[in-house]
């Protein structure tokens, strides 16, 4: 009873602290970034689903982020559908889009799969920037509207923060229910061992077709997220840096976790805007920060490789073995 009680005060303190946030916070810019927290949330989800549960990597997970930002985007302004259908059409296509990466992917594995996923995200940023009567071309698309339900409009920063969290909750909830379910074992065994999961009767194309598709629909809703968000996106938002930087969060976080990807994914997002929560940080240092940015972000990937495979998941892990030890 005790430890059941200890397992769940995490998540109760954390959602606690969502929540009030806005009650406690009146900045502006603050819930505004806390808000991409929650986006990328969303994002990194699908991506621990995909690389730390299922085994497959992706390094192109910015173009399904693009697909449901710009799909959501142009439903929205130039053909001046509600929000609700643009986050429809975001989902219907970045699904789309999975399951076209998927299937011409399934005789791929390790890095030759990181490489196909590479050259799709690649065709995407091009194709972002050549379809320009939907897209806007290089310049973007923009007059994005705020998301509203009927006549009421999510415009200010307390009601796009909520939204957002209110979306990464989903998503957690929706994760966590799959990786506790027969699809969360059958995704360990692929990750564990192809042929053993073949031979334990578990249809390992379909399954790699579904968790593909999963994780490209939670992109695409981030998309539509930052999308509306933000107001503006443009082609040079979903670039390969973009992958990379969620590679390194699912990296960070470690395998076979959910806690770890969050984990992981607060602290890379807020680094870019470590003046929203360290008061007092002159610009000279917020600017070494961004242009080091990427750096930091590849730096990471080496070390938890070499020092720490299992990311934040093992260490909570080698942390609740050790508590469990009694002298």
């Amino acid at each position: 009873m005790r430890r059941g009680v200890l397992k769940f005060a995490p998540l109760a303190i954390g959602s606690l602290v969502v929540a009030c946030m806005p009650l406690l916070v009146d900045d502006r810019y603050l819930l505004k970034v806390l808000s991409f927290v929650a986006i990328n949330v969303v994002i990194v989800t699908g991506l621990a689903l995909l690389f730390g549960y299922a085994g497959q990597i992706s390094l192109g997970h910015a173009a399904f982020y693009g697909i449901g930002a710009y799909a959501s985007g142009y439903a929205t302004t130039t053909l001046g559908l509600p929000w609700i259908v643009g986050l429809i059409a975001a989902i219907l296509l970045s699904a789309l889009g999975g399951v076209l990466l998927a299937l011409p992917s399934l005789r791929l594995k390790g890095h030759y799969l990181a490489m196909a996923t590479l050259g799709f995200g690649e065709i995407m940023r091009i194709a972002f920037v050549e379809a320009q009567p939907i897209t806007g071309g290089p310049d973007g698309l923009g007059s994005i509207p705020y998301p509203s339900i009927g006549s009421f409009e999510m415009s200010a920063p307390v009601g796009t923060y909520l939204l957002a969290w209110g979306a990464a909750g989903l998503t957690l909830l929706l994760a966590t229910n799959i990786v506790r379910q027969r699809p969360g074992r059958a995704m360990r065994a692929l990750h564990g061992s192809e042929l053993g999961a073949m031979a334990c009767g578990i249809d390992i194309v379909g399954l790699k077709v579904r968790v593909f598709t999963v994780s490209a629909v939670l992109a695409g809703v981030a998309g539509s997220l930052y999308a509306h968000l933000v107001g503006f996106v443009s082609p040079s938002t979903f670039s390969l840096h973009f992958s990379v930087i969620l590679i390194a969060m699912a990296v960070l976080g470690g395998s076979g976790s959910l806690a770890g990807p969050f984990v992981a994914t607060a602290l890379l997002t807020l680094l870019p805007f470590a003046d929203a929560i360290i008061p007092g940080l002159s610009r000279d240092a917020l600017a070494l920060i961004q242009d080091w940015e990427a750096d930091v972000y590849g730096l990471i990937i080496i070390l938890v490789m070499l020092f720490a495979p299992g990311g934040v998941a093992g260490m909570l892990r080698r942390r609740r073995r050790g508590a469990g030890v009694r002298p």
